[in-house]
């Protein structure tokens, strides 16, 4: 058989062909040309720790959105070490503008920007007035073009961000495939978060979708009021519950230093490790921008 010749009768790479049929792969997601940069803001006190789980989970979206601009800007930056919020919104902007003059120098026709210059991803799993305040107030100093996303959770996939540290802590056990639980070495979890009685109620619904993968009463509480973990402990053991455990439902670096011990002696029982940089909550940082963006996480071509 020939095959399709160009000039001097060198060969053609031809496309390879779509593979047909219920096992066709899904066409590759990239970053729009031109989409905002999307910009983590994290709460609490920065440190060389938090940046490293900050750089982790923006490693995590851009593996799943290849081109996507992304940048980390903190609550309580200092804008020398720790940049800003507002002065990360700042930069994103400038460079926006920067870019397309050089291309209009370039001699290049492109479009004047247009929309915002960032979409800001909220580090937090449940609602914080407080911290949700401060964000807004810091995207509104900056002067920068910039919308805000809602915060991560409640999501299917938060519960399963706190089974894995439960089992990592010795406090719940699951199998290979699935995460789901042969045994359990709780038969009561906490749920512990902080933001108030807004973020108590939300993390409710994450507890509901835990105690079913779990199969043992998970209650929320507030770390952030005090006794509120050792009252719910307490409601647990008068409804049966032996061995109880303390979940975190934050992924830390909103967290007061020695909140947690705190409320685990409290409750006088064992507390797993916040969520951190597990793989869900870097993906759920991109999902909350996809949404906002109108970008449809990519899914398998239909079966024709």
């Amino acid at each position: 058989m020939s095959s399709p010749t160009g000039p001097a009768g060198l060969p053609v790479r031809m496309p390879r062909p779509r593979q047909a049929g219920r096992h066709r792969r899904p066409e590759p997601l990239a970053a729009p040309e031109g989409a905002p940069a999307l910009v983590l803001a994290v709460p609490g006190e920065p440190s060389a720790a938090v940046r490293g789980l900050a750089e982790e989970l923006v490693s995590i979206a851009r593996s799943e959105l290849p081109g996507l601009e992304a940048a980390i800007g903190f609550l309580d930056g200092d804008d020398a070490e720790f940049v800003s919020l507002a002065g990360v919104l700042r930069r994103t902007a400038a460079l926006r503008v920067e870019r397309y003059e050089l291309a209009r120098a370039a001699g290049r026709e492109v479009a004047e920007p247009e929309g915002p210059a960032a979409v800001v991803v909220p580090l937090l799993v449940g609602p914080d007035a407080e911290l949700m305040g401060r964000i807004r107030q810091a995207v509104a100093d900056s002067g920068a073009p910039a919308e805000l996303t809602d915060v991560l959770g409640p999501h299917p996939l938060l519960a399963e961000a706190l089974h894995v540290r439960l089992s990592e802590a010795g406090l719940a056990r699951a199998d290979r495939a699935r995460l789901f639980t042969v045994t359990t070495a709780a038969d009561g979890i906490v749920l512990a978060t902080t933001g108030g009685a807004e973020a108590v109620q939300a993390a409710g619904i994450t507890g509901m979708l835990l105690a079913a993968r779990l199969a043992v009463p998970v209650m929320a509480a507030a770390l952030d009021q005090e006794g509120s973990v050792a009252a719910v402990a307490e409601q647990l053991r008068n409804a049966g519950s032996a061995q109880l455990a303390v979940a975190p439902y934050l992924v830390g670096p909103e967290l007061a230093e020695g909140l947690l011990d705190d409320a685990g002696k409290a409750a006088e029982c064992p507390v797993a490790e916040p969520l951190g940089a597990y793989p869900a909550v870097g993906k759920l940082v991109l999902s909350g921008y996809m949404a906002l963006l109108g970008i449809a996480p990519q899914q398998a071509a239909p079966v024709r």
